[in-house]
């Protein structure tokens, strides 16, 4: 292995991680290849633990829905509920089963007991209440925002009362219909209804600015912050819902973003805590348009990471993970002429790579694009690799 390529290398450590940038950022992305794997969720926990303990950050954000991460912040910082209950209804996609994810939680309430609010590590969903197959009914997110203004604000000031969203929402399946995904006809998203209800929405978030001196006063910075949250998802929700019943060529590209911008919206309010390490597929992070086919037909959308970044600038910072083998996938050793198969030969397991100077030593020699065998893995594609902050690797991801 070239000198220069070894020199590139160091442990996965907090310290080494910060070595890479300039200085410590507010968000800090950790990406991930493929989901599902246990073993990079173990790396993540591991960094963030030491990140909580070494550099003072204090949020984890994952790729899971934002108001089901509600529940695991209540658990995490007050014991609420218990942590069968947390990890069957605290996240989205199936992830509570994760070991990984239970250990996450455990060690977070651990740390927590017995602190002051202030120094409390804290947890948050970063996705809208989306799923591959459906987006969710709006129910929850406006109802929860109608009750804590109804609450806090003079009767006169809200622009209608809880009967009629609950008219207005009818039966919450009727908007969680997968059968909605590929077919627009089946959407109720433009709906005289839903289009009422967009507008009910982004009165009340209106409102709930307009009104901020008042309820924080009468509540508490965390439940205004909430409330906040339930307004992202609520308008979120049904403005996807609204692309869903889109029939022209703008509607895929339209959903993709949508969600990418209700992520960015979601992290820029983690950013407010204070240091928080982000954590989703790579492809969330990074810099450049994220593309993708349905077809013949190409897509491209700004990844969550590209809008944050072009609002906060260095104080977000993106590390992509790249991996060599998942053997129980079909993913065998990286090809020796890719950039995996470059840091596959390194001989340590586990590693982070200073990205702009292996690109400065690889030079015009730039790796060959890995091919996957597996549909769940994504390569990193070396013409990015000037773009990442620093790239995690991980020698060989094995079953939990």
């Amino acid at each position: 292995m070239d000198i220069g390529i070894k020199d590139a290398v160091q442990a996965v450590e907090a310290a080494s991680v910060m070595r890479l940038l300039r200085g410590r950022p507010r968000l800090l992305a950790l990406g991930e290849p493929t989901h599902g794997e246990d073993l990079l969720l173990d790396v993540r926990n591991a960094l963030f633990r030491r990140l909580v303990e070494q550099e003072g950050y204090r949020t984890i954000g994952i790729e899971s829905d934002c108001l089901m991460g509600l529940v695991v912040d209540d658990y995490v910082t007050s014991g609420t509920g218990s942590l069968d209950e947390v990890m069957k209804r605290g996240f989205s996609h199936g992830w509570g089963a994760s070991a990984a994810n239970r250990k996450l939680v455990r060690w977070m309430r651990a740390y927590n007991e017995g602190r002051p609010a202030s120094e409390q590590v804290r947890f948050a969903g970063l996705d809208g209440p989306l799923e591959i197959s459906h987006a969710a009914s709006p129910r929850q997110a406006l109802t929860a925002l109608h009750g804590y203004l109804a609450a806090g604000v003079d009767a006169d000031l809200l622009p209608c009362d809880a009967e009629t969203l609950d008219r207005l929402l009818g039966a919450d399946d009727r908007w969680a219909n997968p059968a909605t995904m590929m077919d627009p006809s089946q959407s109720v998203g433009r709906s005289a209804e839903a289009r009422q209800l967009l507008l009910l929405a982004d009165d009340l978030v209106a409102l709930l600015e307009a009104e901020t001196p008042q309820l924080i006063a009468g509540s508490s910075r965390d439940g205004w912050d909430r409330a906040r949250l339930y307004g992202r998802a609520a308008t979120g929700l049904l403005r996807y819902h609204q692309w869903m019943a889109d029939t022209s060529p703008g509607r895929m590209p339209r959903l993709l973003g949508l969600r990418s911008s209700m992520i960015a919206a979601n992290i820029l309010a983690v950013a407010e805590r204070g240091p928080a390490l982000l954590h989703g597929h790579n492809a969330h992070f990074q810099r450049d348009k994220s593309t993708m086919r349905m077809g013949d037909v190409p897509f491209e959308w700004w990844s969550s990471g590209a809008i944050v970044r072009a609002q906060v600038g260095e104080e977000f910072a993106f590390l992509a993970t790249a991996l060599g083998t998942i053997r129980h996938r079909g993913v065998d050793a990286p090809p020796p002429d890719t950039l995996e198969g470059l840091l596959y030969a390194l001989p340590e397991d586990r590693h982070v790579v200073d990205a702009r100077r292996l690109a400065a030593v690889l030079g015009d020699a730039r790796p060959a694009l890995r091919v996957s065998p597996w549909f769940g893995y994504a390569p990193l594609d070396p013409a990015h690799l000037a773009a990442y902050d620093g790239i995690v690797f991980v020698k060989d991801v094995t079953p939990s």
